[in-house]
């Protein structure tokens, strides 16, 4: 029986210092097929040579606008029933997309589905505040989009990512995938490698918890919109 299509995103904003292995953990995925769109937001470092390196990708410049923009710009140009999503920085192992689709195929009232993540510190990097030394240690559930795939019309149904946020982004759209009823599933495996470097948004505390108070916020005010339209 013929696969479906996977397409997989990488947002990226000057990202030549780890984008290669994250293409690379994408091409050794055991799934096909696959079509693997990089979209640059204006990035002004070697990010478009090394991404052009890689004959198979789509490649889409785009200025900058943030990560968000870039995500749902993908998402436009995707062709495949299926989305998965990989930051420039982060890692997946080899099973990623197989064991996720096997039961996505398997069971097809489920909308998306995710798994657990592990994060690793890069050497020479100081831990985040707010990962603690035990969190470090351990894998766990992520509600992280780069341990995210699902079927493209859950975008049609729900909307695609609020580009105002910078951090809260995906828990925002988890928020509103929840809200709206979609089936998902949370699988076992660890399936995602998350990296800990002084430059990603790990570290940016104040701000991700201003924006994850607005996602609350945002969907409080959405619950009490849709009560008094019943009323």
């Amino acid at each position: 029986m013929d696969r479906p299509l996977v397409s997989v995103i990488i947002p990226v904003y000057n990202g030549e210092c780890y984008l290669a292995e994250a293409l690379d953990s994408i091409f050794a995925q055991d799934y096909r097929p696959m079509e693997v769109i990089v979209v640059d937001d204006g990035s002004v470092d070697g990010t478009a040579d090394i991404a052009k390196s890689y004959k198979e990708i789509r490649y889409i410049y785009q200025t900058n606008q943030g990560q968000g923009m870039a995500m749902n710009a993908g998402i436009m140009a995707a062709r495949g029933e299926f989305i998965a999503f990989l930051d420039a920085d982060d890692m997946w192992p080899p099973n990623k997309l197989s064991v996720q689709m096997d039961h996505l195929l398997k069971h097809p009232q489920v909308g998306y589905i995710i798994a657990r993540m592990q994060n690793f510190l890069e050497p020479g990097t100081k831990r985040p505040s707010r990962i603690t030394k035990d969190l470090l240690l351990t894998d766990y559930v992520a509600l992280s989009v780069g341990t995210l795939v699902v079927r493209k019309p859950v975008f049609e149904r729900i909307g695609n990512f609020d580009k105002s946020y910078g951090h809260a982004k995906d828990v925002d759209w988890f928020v509103r995938a929840k809200e709206a009823g979609i089936p998902m599933a949370i699988l076992p495996e660890i399936l995602l490698y998350r990296r800990l470097h002084s430059s990603n948004r790990s570290y940016r505390t104040q701000a991700r918890t201003s924006e994850f108070l607005r996602v609350v916020k945002s969907s409080i005010d959405r619950k009490r919109e849709r009560r008094s339209t019943k009323d």
